[in-house]
């Protein structure tokens, strides 16, 4: 029987480099015991309270999940607010730090912090959910973190240098910023070559396509056929890439990127799209992460 009563808990874990990385924990309220937890990253341009994603996170805990969402350190976007206030820490994003983030999160989970935070004996097992280049990350975060049991990847991107246009690389080694307009907020929004450098220093470590060839826990990847930021056959890559039989590929016929969601989103039901990739995700993780 789902929970009616969900406890939300925000604050923060510093990063290696001193910055908050900010997160907000759901839990069923009343509850005691021990909890899976599913921890939650956010793509580029996004943030743990876009759209409908905390309506999500809701549902998730009404299912007698703990749900962790997180700010990575360099997303850019301050504590209630949705515009790229933070655009230096945003201009030195790198995929290192993203996955510094993600194990001082984990970590912080291991030490029985959060369960104590929480209310809960324990946070165990650990899930992973990203969506686009969330995925990404999310994908490499499972390579590396023994921790994680368990992965979802909606809308991800299988390679991160597939969209990266040979202007773009010619700009970052010059050592010049690439601007991206967020079609958004109007904001323009300079990346650093720090992103750039990092990953061409590590090309195999930072390849979602390659590093799931390592991955033998479930995997689902949910991604909509007419979404044109990131094409639909990410996804079927990384699920025919993947070294495990516990794998699945989801496709839908219509939702685009975000499942039909936006931001602000002012709905009163989920979209049709995302209510279906919640549902979804939320059966794997009571087949695979309970």
């Amino acid at each position: 029987m789902p929970h009616r009563v969900i406890k939300k808990h925000s604050g923060s874990v510093r990063s290696t480099e001193g910055n908050p990385i900010r997160f907000d924990l759901y839990t069923p309220g009343n509850y005691t015991g021990s909890l899976p937890v599913i921890l939650f990253l956010h793509g580029f341009k996004g943030f743990k309270d876009w759209g409908t994603f905390p309506d999500a996170f809701f549902e998730m805990a009404r299912q007698g999940f703990a749900v962790l969402a997180m700010n990575f350190s360099h997303g850019g976007v301050p504590p209630a607010q949705d515009t790229f206030a933070e655009a230096e820490l945003f201009r030195t994003q790198t995929i290192t730090q993203e996955l510094n983030d993600v194990a001082s999160i984990v970590a912080e989970i291991r030490s029985g912090k959060m369960a104590a935070t929480a209310g809960v004996d324990e946070l165990y097992p650990l899930g992973i959910i990203g969506h686009s280049r969330g995925g990404h990350t999310a994908v490499l975060a499972a390579a590396e973190i023994d921790d994680i049991s368990c992965l979802v990847a909606w809308a991800p991107v299988a390679n991160l240098t597939d969209s990266w246009t040979d202007a773009m690389k010619e700009t970052w080694k010059s050592g010049g910023d690439v601007v991206i307009q967020n079609a958004r907020t109007g904001e323009a929004l300079p990346i650093g070559p720090q992103l750039y450098t990092d990953v061409v220093h590590a090309e195999d470590r930072f390849n979602a396509l390659e590093r799931i060839r390592e991955l033998y826990i479930p995997v689902l990847a949910i991604h909509a056929t007419d979404d044109e930021t990131v094409p639909h056959k990410n996804s079927q890559q990384l699920v025919e890439a993947c070294a495990g039989f516990d794998k699945e590929k989801l496709l839908l016929d219509k939702g685009g990127h975000t499942f039909g969601s936006y931001h602000p989103y002012d709905g009163e039901e989920l979209p049709d799209e995302f209510a279906h990739v919640v549902d979804h995700t939320i059966r794997w993780f009571q087949t695979y992460l309970v």
